[in-house]
């Protein structure tokens, strides 16, 4: 199996249409040992998607703003396997002010709130867990993107967080890269996320991908998603570090165009 034996922390499980959900479960059925990650009011929700995972998957308190509580978590995990193979970063927020619109009001502490939690923490967990992640070979941090090439509608700070993150994957990947961790970003396309129906004009997102996706995408499928996350967490990827994936139907490689339209399978002859 492609993550036979592998330890993996995975965070952002919120409910069963996340992504971290779908990749907490494909790396199960592939054969990784895993731990969660959530906290506060949130960590309920964690729990309960903990339990249709399967019986014994454990949701550690873990709040990125906190340096106490990256500490505490990586002793833990020390403790318990004494290495980390891999880590999923599925962190982002934004105060309200700070999207739908918002991009020329929103205070400074607003920004800053999804600065650090939305990109700084990718840093922090990196270098939290980097002595955990030394220990063993071909170690892994992958995080979580939506490309920030562009100014999409309604996505204002969190596209600038976003760009952010980009930067400091490369960053990562350098100082990383000597003690065999490599770090990369899955930047998918836009999913039913319970974070993402809470953006102000996700609507339009669907509209774009709907016109110009040449391989189609399904807002209700992480399963494409997940599976490039756990192919950076295996073996089968080991030169490839600072890399941005995108698994977003190929939108990102199209202009304002779009892609040519599919034919509409015949009813007499329909597809294999």
């Amino acid at each position: 199996m492609l993550l036979d034996g592998k330890k993996l922390l995975i965070t952002g499980v919120l409910d069963p249409r996340s992504i971290a959900f779908a990749v907490a479960e494909t790396a199960l059925a592939e054969g990784a040992e895993i731990v969660l990650t959530g906290f506060g009011r949130g960590k309920r929700l964690t729990e309960r998607s903990a339990a249709r995972l399967g019986d014994g998957i454990d949701v550690l308190e873990l709040d990125v703003t906190k340096a106490e509580d990256i500490t505490a978590v990586a002793a833990e995990v020390g403790e318990r396997w004494g290495r980390l193979d891999g880590l999923l970063h599925a962190i982002g927020f934004a105060p309200a002010s700070c999207l739908g619109g918002g991009f020329l009001d929103a205070p400074w502490e607003d920004v800053a709130t999804a600065l650090q939690v939305s990109t700084y923490s990718y840093a922090s967990l990196a270098s939290g867990f980097a002595d955990l992640l030394a220990v063993g070979e071909n170690a892994s941090v992958v995080g979580l993107d939506f490309d920030a090439q562009i100014a999409w509608p309604g996505y204002d700070w969190m596209g600038v967080a976003k760009a952010g993150l980009e930067s400091a994957n490369r960053y990562l990947a350098r100082d990383l890269g000597p003690r065999g961790i490599r770090v990369n970003l899955v930047a998918a396309g836009p999913l039913s996320t319970m974070a993402a129906r809470s953006i102000d004009g996700f609507g339009q997102f669907e509209a774009v991908w709907k016109e110009r996706a040449p391989l189609g995408w399904d807002l209700t499928d992480p399963g494409p998603v997940a599976r490039c996350v756990c192919a950076l967490l295996s073996d089968w990827m080991p030169g490839v570090t600072g890399e941005i994936v995108h698994v977003d139907g190929g939108v990102h490689a199209i202009g304002a165009g779009g892609a040519a339209p599919v034919a509409e399978p015949s009813a007499e002859a329909p597809p294999a």
